[in-house]
């Protein structure tokens, strides 16, 4: 097994701990609290390099979930999708699925502090990632540890003439050491409900939800969500233990996601509903600005 140089911030307030994974394309392998994982594991670190199957917290950039097909079009510019390169993987239906950055190596680490770890990818420098999303911009990634809070800041720079789409997210595998799944309790905010179709991709029907709350007992959940406000909190709890998944910024749409044959949780923060890179409803940053989207894990 290939090793990787791992960062761990320490919050100095508790004993919360996050590990990261810069040349693995700046995953978070682990969210300790004194001990007690609070990450899905799934399959592994390794497995994540080597097959890009998912696990801890990983950026689904740059589009979130999945597209209808391998092309997308923006400002009159047809793009084509190569299943192989570029970083770009299928799905068991043959369409593109969580971006091209799984376990990406050419992260630059600018901060690594105790408590805080900064790094950037410089689109425009890798004609590789261009070649797949052809809009030159800077990703940085800024990560706070502190008050028992996990900050993700994600801020995207467009730095020619090019305007980039922002259809980013993150897929957060959240669980519960020592509290049985069927034990586990899940709260949602108000938000819409987007119907897909069998290959996960929205039907284009929308329903209004209320805020909820249920316990997950035997369910399996995969439910796209837009519609999502600014400040809405997602909470998993258990036990004597409380989970929560903020939203602060940036992210208008949600994936939950619960499987059947795994023990863990996903409140997924996505800059836009799935498919918007080739339906449209968007966030653009402007040539010469910068956009940031938000969230944080609370352990309460």
């Amino acid at each position: 097994m290939a090793e990787f140089e791992t960062v761990t911030l320490r919050d100095p307030s508790s004993a919360l701990t996050a590990t990261y994974v810069p040349d693995a394309g700046m995953i978070a392998t682990s969210l300790s609290d004194g001990g007690a994982e609070l990450l899905g594991q799934r399959r592994g670190l390794q497995a994540y390099v080597s097959n890009h199957k998912t696990m801890g917290i990983p950026i689904l950039y740059p589009w979130a979930n999945r597209l209808s097909s391998n092309g997308y079009g923006v400002d009159g510019a047809v793009v084509t999708l190569t299943p192989g390169t570029g970083g770009v993987r299928t799905d068991e239906h043959g369409v593109p699925i969580h971006g091209t950055l799984a376990a990406y190596r050419d992260w630059h680490v600018t901060a690594a502090l105790e408590s805080q770890l900064t790094a950037e990818l410089d689109f425009a420098a890798r004609p590789g990632l261009l070649a797949a999303f052809p809009f030159p911009h800077l990703l940085t990634l800024d990560i706070t540890l502190l008050d028992r809070t996990l900050t993700v800041k994600t801020t995207v720079t467009a730095t020619t003439g090019s305007r980039v789409p922002m259809c980013f997210g993150f897929h957060p595998y959240l669980q519960l050491p020592g509290v049985p799944r069927a034990e586990w309790r899940i709260e949602t905010p108000a938000m819409r409900y987007r119907p897909v179709n069998a290959w996960g991709i929205p039907t284009g029907a929308a329903e209004a939800r209320p805020a909820g709350s249920e316990v997950l007992g035997l369910n399996a959940i995969d439910d796209g969500f837009d519609e999502v406000a600014p400040g809405s909190v997602f909470a998993l709890s258990g036990g004597d233990r409380r989970i929560e998944v903020h939203f602060d910024s940036g992210y208008t749409a949600a994936q939950v996601f619960a499987p059947g044959n795994d023990d863990v949780v996903c409140f997924e923060p996505m800059a836009a509903p799935t498919d918007a890179l080739r339906l449209g409803g968007y966030h653009e940053v402007q040539p010469g600005e910068s956009a940031t989207a938000q969230f944080r894990i609370v352990v309460a």
